[in-house]
């Protein structure tokens, strides 16, 4: 199962991405852009700082990746 982004826009007009788990289960939900772009850089920056050892947090529990 492989998880993946999803790009939508919200009840109030503004764009947000959500990380879906292999099952479907929903795992993050960003903030909230006003642009599309932004967003979208949102996606791609998510990815390449965990790759830097940098932590991502969500929703108060802290996300690294390791080399397996």
């Amino acid at each position: 199962m492989v998880a993946k982004f999803e790009l939508y826009e919200d009840k109030a007009g503004e764009y947000r991405f959500r990380l879906k788990a292999g099952n479907g289960e929903i795992i993050l939900t960003s903030e909230s852009y006003k642009q599309k772009a932004s967003a979208k850089n949102g996606i791609e920056l998510g990815p390449r700082e965990c790759s830097a050892g940098r932590p991502l947090r969500a929703e108060g529990i802290e996300v690294r990746t390791t080399d397996v």
